[in-house]
Order: structure tokens, then C-alpha cells, then sequence
């Protein structure tokens, strides 16, 4: 990083990088348990409910992977501190909400917050620490924090909405950012990408966004307007034209694409991305859901359904914690298909809840089956995600899996959402013709939608499943002797002798006084990105220092 102040002890920036990114996944899943309270504060329906989740999610993908690039163009420092900024004040308002309409936008504000926010945190990490176990670690704990914010979110918001208000599970970002903008300002340096083309792809962010939340509308929309009314089809049309055109800018327009469409020829990425849409689809429908079950049909405070949720969360930690170990030896395949397959049975349990079903045998047990699932699932995704694509396009693959999960479940909130209303309402429609008393019929009718929900939340991770044969078979094994094996001889004398030439040259020529000794091993790794000299210098990290030991080794 570049700055002139002085450089703040490696703890306190990785201690305000994680701190930021708690703020922006525990915000994603703290509003769940308080659902209920606010439906009845702001008068949501039932369906627009769902809202108060997706407009958050929908605005943080939709922006998720131009904040990343504004942070590379525009300081990571800068960047930070306007991410913090924004998500603090969004915070603010959304707790002094008076009506629904101002809740949502507050919460689409947050969202953009956390789109500028969260990738800033990780470049932040990145360029702080150098490569090795420094930066291992970090990443560890800053994936580790996390991992708490979305476990801890059901806590804290059971919490502060029973003892408090719900408005505090927004109010509570407020002294923080505050504390997180007043030590960016004081501890980091400003710090920037190399690259040449400095342009963001705005236009690419507003069309996938607005033409992903014209969708979302039109699916909610159709408990109040059939899926064949002129209203709806006219809605379902323009999200299919601001889509088209999202893609035709990826492709045709932007120098700069958010999601280069080239990516897209590697079949273990585009699988892992169309699995972490289904998968996406579904998990956060079942958070949404079972906070609903658990708080109105069996009448859950919402601290002890906050406290119902914290053995889920920690089943997905301990699945990733699996499937770390397993996924080298086993590739990403089979772990994806078991883990799936488990969800899937876990989401067909859930199906079977009634209302007079008990938390531990009807939620709890197949609620951790699911989510132990869900948890090796991950760890394979991101393998397969990076496994085709260059190093240097790592974190880009890592974005987009990362907005296929937000996108998935957007959509897959509203649909199944839908579904559920419809199903609650044909019930209750039917108990209330027979004269059931409306005070009986509304548990059983609620539950009936929730469990029509589940049931088809197991059919999308069965085709998740599915899904998973166009992943290739891939080994960490083979993948990795295939990606050392120098392309040269390294055996040769000739080659052994021009790669040490290059390699003990390099820190020689920072200046590019040789600018062909740079040019050439610039060349060989033609996928980096940056100054000539420091793909030079990654070529011989890469390349030729690896090339230069087996020539020494050879010679001795």
C-alpha cells in the first residue's frame, strides 16, 4: 500500500477488517428473527415481508462485484471508509422507519453499503499481509468472523428484539461504523490497484440489479395478480429486456465487465455458479420460513427462536470443516452430490411439520441435517469456482459465486414465499367453507405453507444435485501436478541458465532500464495483470524461481 502516515501494528487493521465484514453478514441474517415484530409495527403482508431481506440482498449483489473494482480503482482506504458510511447512515434511517415503503429502502441502502464495503475489507487484508502463512491466517480469521456474524445474527437480533426493539438490530451499526470510520481515518493507508483501464462498469451493476428486482416484484405481485395478467407479464417482460441487455453490455459494451461472459466457457465454474444459485435458493428460504414457523405457530419468543437457530449455524461450520479435509483427496464432486443429496432430505423432512409438530423433532434434527449439508457443499463450490480460471482471476470467480448465492436467493425468497402465501390462503379458504374456527385454521394454514414451501425447496437441491455432473472430476492431485509442470525442460542448460539470468535480474531492473529481460518474463504468466515489472516479478515467483531449482538441483 502507498500512504505517508505511519503503518498501524498487522492486529488493528485485521481487527477493523473483520469487524466491517461482521457489520455486513450479521446484517443479512440479524433481520430474520424479527420479522414478525416488524410485520406488525410497519403492517406488512405476508409476502411483502420478504422485503425486508431482499432488498438488502438484492442491491448487495447487484453491486457486490463493481465495489470491488471501485476499491482497486479508487483506494481501498477511500472506498472502505464511503462503504462504512453509507451502511451506517442506511442503518440509521431504517431504525427511525414509519412505514414499510422506507424500511425497504433503507435496507436496499445497506445493501449498497455492504456491496462497497465487504470486497474493500478483503483487498484490504490482502495487500497487508504477505503471501504465507501471515496472509493464510488472516484469511482464515476474517472467513472465521464471518462465519460468526451470519450464526450470531439470529442471537443479537433475538436479543435486542426482546429485550429492546427491533429498530436496535439496525440502530446497533450506528456506534460502530462510527468507531470503524474514526480508526480507518486514523490506521490505514491508501492503497490501489495497477491497473491500466481505469472504468467501472456502472451500467452493467443497474441493469442486473433493477432488471433482478423487476423479477422479484413481479413473482411477489402475483398473489394479487395472476401470473397471466397483463400487469404481471408486462413486469416479467422488462426484467427479461434489462437482463438481455445486462449481458449484452457484459459481452459487447463495458471495457471493464463486471462478470466477463468468458469466464463462463470454464464448466467447473459455471456449474459451481448455477449450484450456488439453486443452493442459495433454497437456504435462505428456510431461515425465513422457520423464523415464521417458529414465532407464529408455536409461538416463540423471538429470543428463543434466535436461540433455535444458533445448533443450525453451527452444523454449516462444522460441514465446512468436513469438507475442508475431504475435498482434496475426494475432488468437489462427490462431496457436492452427498452434501446436497443430505440437504435435500433434510429439507424433505422439514415438509412434514404440522401444528402441533415439536421444535426437536420436527425442526431441529432435520434443520441440522440440512444445514451439515449445506456446510460441506461450500468448501467444494469455492474449489470448483477457482479450479478453472487463472490465479490472477481467483477473487473475480470467488465474486461471482458469492452473487450467484445472494441472486439465488432473491429469487428463490420470492418464489417460494409465493408459493407459501398461496397454499396458506387455499387452506385457510377451504377450513373457513367448513366452518373450522378461524383461530385453529390459521395454524394449520400457516404450516401448510411453510411445509409446501420446504418440500419444494428439497426438489431445487435434488436438481442442485443433479446438477453437479457438469462440474468435472477434478483432484487436487492432478489439478495441481497439471498446474506446476513447467511448460519448458528445465533440464535444458540453455533454459536453466536464461531463467536464473531473468530471475536474478528482476529486482535489478525495478526501474525497467532492461525492459527486454522484463518483457520476457512478463510473458509467461500472459493472464496477470498490472505493470510490466510486477508481472515480471509474479512470473518469478511463479515460473521461473520454481524453474531455477530444478536447473541448480540438476547442475549440482
Amino acid at each position: 500500500m502507498s500512504g505517508h502516515r505511519r503503518h498501524a501494528p498487522d492486529w488493528v487493521i485485521l481487527s477493523l477488517a473483520c469487524l466491517a465484514q461482521f457489520m455486513v453478514i450479521l446484517d443479512i441474517s440479524i433481520v430474520n428473527v424479527a420479522l414478525p415484530s416488524i410485520q406488525r409495527d410497519l403492517h406488512f403482508s405476508q409476502t411483502s415481508l420478504q422485503w425486508v431481506v431482499n432488498a438488502y440482498t438484492l442491491t448487495f449483489a447487484g453491486f457486490l462485484l463493481l465495489g470491488g473494482r471501485a476499491a482497486d480503482l479508487y483506494g481501498r482506504r477511500r472506498i472502505f471508509i464511503l462503504g462504512l458510511g453509507i451502511f451506517s447512515l442506511a442503518s440509521l434511517v431504517g431504525g427511525f422507519s414509519q412505514n414499510s415503503t422506507m424500511l425497504t429502502a433503507a435496507r436496499a441502502a445497506q445493501g449498497l453499503g455492504g456491496a462497497v464495503l465487504s470486497p474493500a475489507t478483503l483487498t484490504i487484508l490482502i495487500t497487508t499481509f504477505s503471501e504465507g502463512k501471515a496472509r493464510s491466517r488472516a484469511l482464515g480469521i476474517w472467513s472465521a468472523v464471518a462465519g460468526a456474524g451470519g450464526a450470531a445474527g439470529a442471537l443479537f437480533g433475538g436479543l435486542l428484539t426482546t429485550y429492546v426493539s427491533w429498530r436496535w438490530i439496525l440502530f446497533v451499526n450506528v456506534p460502530i461504523g462510527i468507531v470503524a470510520i474514526v480508526a480507518a481515518v486514523a490506521f490505514l493507508n491508501e492503497g490501489r490497484g495497477r491497473s491500466i483501464e481505469r472504468s467501472l462498469d456502472v451500467p452493467g451493476a443497474l441493469t442486473v440489479t433493477a432488471g433482478l428486482a423487476l423479477l422479484v416484484y413481479a413473482i411477489v405481485n402475483t398473489t394479487s395478480h395472476p401470473w397471466t395478467s397483463a400487469q404481471t407479464l408486462i413486469m416479467l417482460g422488462a426484467a427479461a429486456v434489462l437482463l438481455v441487455a445486462f449481458v449484452v453490455i457484459e459481452g459487447r459494451v463495458a471495457r471493464a465487465p463486471l462478470m466477463p461472459l468468458r469466464l463462463f466457457r470454464s464448466r467447473a465454474l459455471s456449474g459451481a455458479n448455477l449450484i450456488m444459485l439453486l443452493v442459495g435458493v433454497a437456504l435462505f428460504a428456510m431461515f425465513f420460513l422457520v423464523s415464521l414457523y417458529l414465532q407464529l405457530v408455536l409461538h416463540y419468543s423471538a429470543l428463543k427462536a434466535g436461540l433455535a437457530f444458533l445448533p443450525l449455524s453451527v452444523t454449516i461450520v462444522i460441514g465446512t470443516q468436513v469438507a475442508s479435509r475431504l475435498v482434496d483427496k475426494l475432488g468437489p464432486r462427490p462431496l457436492l452430490q452427498v452434501g446436497l443429496l443430505i440437504s435435500a432430505g433434510g429439507f424433505l423432512w422439514l415438509g412434514q411439520i404440522s401444528s402441533v409438530s415439536t421444535y426437536a423433532g420436527s425442526v431441529l434434527v432435520p434443520g441440522m441435517l440440512l444445514t451439515f449439508g449445506m456446510g460441506l457443499s461450500f468448501t467444494p463450490l469455492a474449489t470448483a469456482a477457482t479450479s478453472g480460471v487463472s490465479r490472477s482471476e481467483a477473487g473475480l470467480a470467488s465474486g461471482l459465486l458469492n452473487t450467484s448465492r445472494q441472486i439465488g436467493g432473491s429469487i428463490g425468497l420470492a418464489v417460494l414465499v409465493t408459493l407459501a402465501t398461496d397454499r396458506t390462503r387455499a387452506v385457510l379458504a377451504g377450513a373457513t367453507h367448513h366452518g373450522v374456527p378461524l383461530g385453529s385454521a390459521v395454524g394449520d394454514a400457516l404450516t401448510a405453507g411453510y411445509a409446501r414451501g420446504f418440500v419444494v425447496a428439497a426438489v431445487v437441491v435434488a436438481a442442485a444435485a443433479v446438477s453437479a455432473f457438469v462440474i468435472p472430476s477434478l483432484r487436487r492431485s492432478a489439478a495441481t501436478e497439471a498446474k506446476v509442470e513447467p511448460s519448458v525442460d528445465a533440464t535444458d542448460p540453455v533454459v536453466g541458465a536464461l531463467v536464473l539470468a531473468v530471475a536474478s535480474r528482476l529486482v535489478e531492473t525495478a526501474d525497467g532500464s532492461r525492459p527486454a529481460l522484463l518483457q520476457a518474463a512478463a510473458s509467461l504468466v500472459p493472464d496477470a495483470e498490472g505493470s510490466l515489472h510486477d508481472r515480471a516479478t509474479q512470473a518469478a515467483r511463479e515460473v521461473l524461481r520454481p524453474l531455477a531449482r530444478q536447473a541448480m538441483e540438476r547442475a549440482r
